[in-house]
């Protein structure tokens, strides 16, 4: 009997996406009985929606790491999926800094879910605040490593491995990652928000892509909620318009571009 394969991610630049439908559209290839389904959760009105599953599917599910944890502005939507028994692989991807515990997180969340996780990864990909930390990531290479880890989970399947994965990870989870400030003190910059140059066009890129619908239609240089600094305004405004100028938050952003520059390599479990 083949798997329904389904997509289920959340991804506002694009990275995590790519691994997730490569995981996806290998498995379908080996295991699945029709085209891949794709739940994409990116942008709010997706994320009002109702989602379940049954017996028959297989569901690739991917995240961001933000601050070494799933982010917690989608603990409601991910917390409303209905699994029914459905198995599932739990994906993160993180900016080559370390996803701590947000891979234990989102395999927990998914079981809570009731899916079967049977498999996990923690993948890399450029960070949502350079343009230079784990730049063109994920590359080819990482690529490579999707297609073994869609060969596990089929080999899993086959043998009737449906067992919860065990990966890496702490319980209870640690707090949210902080950075420091030159005094090594923490430093909050949750809310901290991108500001816009004058060229700016009003081409509504940024309002379109927002994954909070935060930026106002009637003046994409007015925040009208939160930013979780996921970096699509900016590494997707066509003219370069939307920048960050707060002073933790740079000085963070320097620090981990010049000292995470080792390649991380993918976990798989």
């Amino acid at each position: 009997m083949g798997y329904h394969i389904h997509m289920l991610y959340f991804s506002a630049t694009g990275t995590t996406e790519k691994i997730v439908h490569r995981v996806a559209e290998k498995l379908n290839g080996e295991i699945g009985d029709s085209t891949v389904n794709r739940v994409d959760f990116t942008l709010p009105p997706e994320r009002e929606k109702s989602c379940s599953f049954g017996e028959n599917d297989l569901v690739i599910a991917g995240v961001p790491v933000y601050a070494g944890r799933v982010p917690n502005v989608l603990l409601k939507y991910i917390k409303s999926i209905r699994g029914n028994g459905a198995l599932a692989a739990a994906i993160v991807l993180y900016g080559n800094r370390d996803y701590e515990d947000a891979l234990i997180e989102l395999r927990d969340l998914l079981s809570e879910d009731g899916f079967h996780v049977i498999a996990g990864g923690a993948f890399i990909g450029e960070h949502s605040f350079s343009r230079v930390l784990a730049k063109g990531r994920p590359d080819e290479k990482d690529l490579a490593l999707a297609d073994k880890f869609a060969d596990l989970i089929s080999q899993k399947i086959e043998f009737g491995m449906t067992a919860s994965v065990e990966v890496k990870g702490n319980t209870p989870y640690r707090s949210y990652y902080k950075p420091k400030d030159e005094q090594k003190n923490p430093v909050d910059i949750r809310k901290v928000k991108p500001k816009t140059k004058e060229n700016c066009t009003h081409c509504m890129t940024c309002v379109n892509v927002c994954p909070m619908g935060s930026i106002s239609a009637d003046d994409p240089s007015v925040l009208t909620g939160i930013c979780i600094k996921c970096g699509a305004c900016i590494k997707k405004c066509p003219v370069g318009a939307k920048y960050f100028d707060d002073p933790d938050f740079l000085r963070h952003k320097t620090e981990m571009e010049v000292g995470l520059t080792a390649r991380k390599e993918p976990e798989l479990f």
